[in-house]
């Protein structure tokens, strides 16, 4: 996980720079700021986690052979060297990116980008033609965020925070997030000022990729298709100078990379035991289910308990983080928030696999088994994975960033995704009383987990935290209701037009989010909540067909 800036056409530079420092958190091994060459007012900044090429792998990344390219960028490039090799180029670095700077050079910037198998954000710079491009990866695992105004300034950020010292006083002009699965494109002839040109789109959600995968569906047995596909995104995802870790809930998605991430480790012969990390409050299903799994595994196991205090003084450091006030984004994000704070001070363990994404390619959420139709549960698994970059992606990228950690999401590999969503639509549905019954059939049988724990009912990340008796979204709750009075929540939709809190607790989360980044509403576009339930909050345990463990 690193941190990239980057500001075009500025006519007040020295000020602006300071902004580059507020996500320095994403990267605290070096930093780096550049000023381009004859482009006034330009000037690139970066903040490294060094995960590749301890030696050459700062950025901006240049190259000998490509003096006039400049490259800042947070991500991995899993297929960079079969670029190397399909293309017939020499790299000079072991450094993944450098696949981006010869591909760009080869066929310009959409040849780049559908070449990319992996999870990106980046800016490029070609100083001989004086242009940039701003791109994303398509399900916007990496972040970034821009600005620009009527004069011709464009700044660029991993962050949104890393864009406020930079905008204009007034409230003209708004801070956005990049598209996932675009890049655009600028034109810097004009003195270094910024023009947009074109906005290209490329490896859409659900559409095969234009890249030669490195493994690819056999025959009619979908149930073997999704299996090797996915074992090919987790194995590909090993790559790393830093040592592993798995975020472990003892839920279905994280217990199966968890046991193939063990299983590549012994093949990789790492001299290392995988460290797994759970996390929860005293009397949590999710610890209980964590060390069953990683008893079964084997794993240098890990679990942080932590207390109703605790989490809620983590609240304001966690919206900070997140940059969100959804509500459901927030809670789960608060347990998440202060496992990853244990994982940077306790352990040497720095690139982290998670679950992430597995509910939504595979329609896991418990509120798909109320789907009206096959065509309705369809069209909400692809809204939700177009959407993944406001909630669950952004939840597990900042609350690993806030502590110089690089999370890693196998379930949103994009050649497996696409096969998935390429399946019927009854294939993906629940089945036989119970979700994910695709992904769950594809490794029945491998004895990768207890069988316990692959046929574990659902449970949502922020339930599973806390007892039975008692719910975290129901102490949230009430800590909300010492916090905010129901006048303040009368008043709501006068002081927050946007998107008006409903309750205490969204209320709470709001008015610590607009002391963050005010002005910055428009980044929430609506709260998450489950669909064809009426369901007037967004907690799994608030739902009919909710089942927990015994």
């Amino acid at each position: 996980m690193c941190g990239i800036w980057a500001i075009f056409g500025s006519v007040d530079l020295p000020l602006d720079l300071r902004a580059c420092l507020r996500i320095a958190h994403r990267g605290p091994d070096a930093f780096r700021m550049e000023q381009a060459h004859r482009l006034p007012g330009c000037c690139l900044g970066f903040h490294r986690l060094a995960i590749m090429d301890q030696d050459y792998g700062m950025q901006p990344l240049k190259i000998h052979a490509l003096p006039h390219v400049w490259l800042i960028y947070n991500g991995e490039i899993y297929n960079y060297k079969t670029i190397e090799e399909e293309f017939s180029f020499n790299y000079e670095t072991a450094c993944d990116g450098e696949a981006m700077l010869h591909l760009y050079a080869r066929g310009g910037a959409e040849l780049m980008a559908k070449n990319l198998d992996g999870v990106f954000s980046f800016v490029l710079l070609d100083t001989e033609h004086k242009k940039v491009f701003v791109g994303r990866d398509t399900f916007g695992v990496r972040p970034s965020f821009k600005v620009r105004t009527d004069d011709g300034m464009l700044a660029v950020c991993s962050e949104a925070k890393g864009l406020i010292d930079v905008l204009p006083t007034g409230g003209k002009y708004k801070i956005e997030p990049v598209k996932p699965g675009t890049y655009e494109e600028y034109d810097l002839s004009g003195a270094g000022f910024a023009t947009y040109k074109q906005t290209v789109e490329f490896n859409k959600v659900g559409q095969a990729p234009a890249y030669k995968a490195l493994v690819t569906p056999q025959g009619d047995d979908i149930y073997e298709n999704v299996r090797n596909l996915f074992m090919a995104a987790t194995r590909k995802r090993m790559m790393a100078h830093r040592r592993i870790g798995c975020m472990l809930s003892g839920g279905l998605d994280s217990s199966i990379v968890t046991a193939l991430v063990c299983r590549f480790a012994k093949e990789m012969a790492l001299d290392y035991t995988v460290q797994t990390f759970s996390v929860g409050m005293k009397g949590s299903p999710d610890l209980a289910a964590a060390k069953k799994v990683a008893d079964y595994l084997g794993t240098e196991h890990h679990e942080v308990i932590f207390t109703v205090e605790e989490g809620m003084e983590a609240i304001q450091e966690v919206i900070k983080s997140l940059e969100t006030y959804d509500i459901t984004t927030i809670r789960a994000s608060i347990g998440m928030y202060i496992i990853s704070r244990y994982i940077a001070e306790q352990t040497d363990a720095r690139v982290i696999f998670s679950g992430e994404g597995a509910d939504e390619v595979a329609q896991g959420y418990i509120y798909f088994h109320k789907q009206p139709s096959l065509e309705e549960g369809d069209e909400e698994s692809r809204r939700l994975l177009n959407d993944l970059y406001y909630y669950d992606v952004l939840r597990a990228d900042r609350t690993t960033a806030a502590h110089g950690l690089e999370l890693r999401v196998p379930f949103l590999d994009h050649v497996f995704t696409s096969y998935i969503l390429s399946l019927p639509a009854a294939e993906r549905r629940p089945q036989k009383d119970i979700e994910k019954y695709l992904l769950r059939k594809a490794f029945d049988k491998m004895h990768l987990i207890p069988d316990s724990v692959l046929w574990r009912p659902k449970e949502a990340f922020s339930d599973g935290l806390s007892s039975k008796k008692k719910s975290w979204f129901e102490m949230l709750q009430e800590h909300a209701e010492k916090k905010v009075s129901t006048n303040e929540l009368e008043e709501a939709p006068t002081t927050f037009p946007h998107l008006p809190p409903t309750s205490q607790e969204s209320y709470l989360y709001r008015r610590t989010f607009e002391k963050q980044l005010p002005g910055c509403s428009h980044l929430v576009p609506y709260y998450w909540m489950p669909r064809w339930t009426g369901a007037t909050d967004p907690s799994a345990r608030t739902l009919a067909w909710h089942k927990a463990d015994d």
